[in-house]
């Protein structure tokens, strides 16, 4: 039986935390502004999303559009994104948890699985999977 691997690389400990913070502080100017197009700006073209009530979506047209009908019914509250846990377990790859919490006790919250894919000198938003934080 082959011993299990560590996959994340301590040398791209830094980058990772430096991507994962600029995600971080992207989506949180998208939610301030209730500007979709700002939250959505580090989305790839064929990004795959799993809403927090089990759908998934691929594609940023259609995602941006759900965004956009989202931020102007002011659906998610007043929250602040952190960032938990980001690694890289491969070059170009950044994995991260980050928390938005809501300012309001009580108020919906959620932890967010990101990834991220560099390209060309830039990094995209690959995949995100969204979970309900629950007492």
């Amino acid at each position: 039986m082959k011993p299990r691997p560590a996959l994340h690389d301590p040398a791209r400990q830094p980058l990772a935390d430096t991507e994962a913070t600029a995600l971080a502080a992207q989506l949180q100017k998208g939610l301030d502004a209730a500007d979709a197009d700002a939250y959505d700006s580090w989305f790839a073209t064929d990004i795959m999303w799993g809403a927090h009530h089990g759908a998934t979506l691929v594609g940023y047209d259609d995602l941006n559009a759900i965004h956009h009908q989202l931020m102007a019914a002011a659906v998610a509250p007043a929250s602040d994104f952190e960032v938990v846990a980001a690694q890289s377990p491969a070059p170009n790859i950044v994995i991260a948890h980050i928390r938005r919490r809501a300012h309001a006790p009580g108020g919906f919250s959620e932890m967010a699985m990101y990834v991220l894919v560099e390209t060309d000198g830039e990094w995209w938003l690959a995949a995100a999977q969204n979970t309900p934080i629950t007492e």
